[in-house]
């Protein structure tokens, strides 16, 4: 039983909330591989373009950008969608 002054429970905003999470640690790791591709870019530029160096920096690009397309869409959805939810007074 809920107290007077708390709200319901809502599935969709606890399933929205879980994907704000997820999508929060996927940007996170996303930026991440970012990182390591440009520091392992100029660590390459300071020394020498061997191939495994050129397929850290491909791997991690290719990687971070397959996780931050879809987190930065999800990322704004979940904002959008709560906006909405504070407009109509929820």
């Amino acid at each position: 039983m809920t107290a007077a002054n708390e709200p319901p429970f809502d599935p969709v905003r606890a399933r929205r909330a879980t994907v704000a999470k997820w999508n929060a640690i996927a940007t996170r790791i996303g930026y991440l591989l970012f990182l390591v591709a440009v520091v392992m870019f100029f660590i390459a530029l300071a020394t020498d373009f061997t191939s495994g160096k050129v397929a850290v920096i491909t791997t991690t690009l290719i990687l971070g950008s397959l996780l931050l397309a879809p987190a930065i869409v999800l990322g704004y959805a979940v904002k959008a969608a709560e906006k909405e939810d504070r407009a109509r007074g929820l």
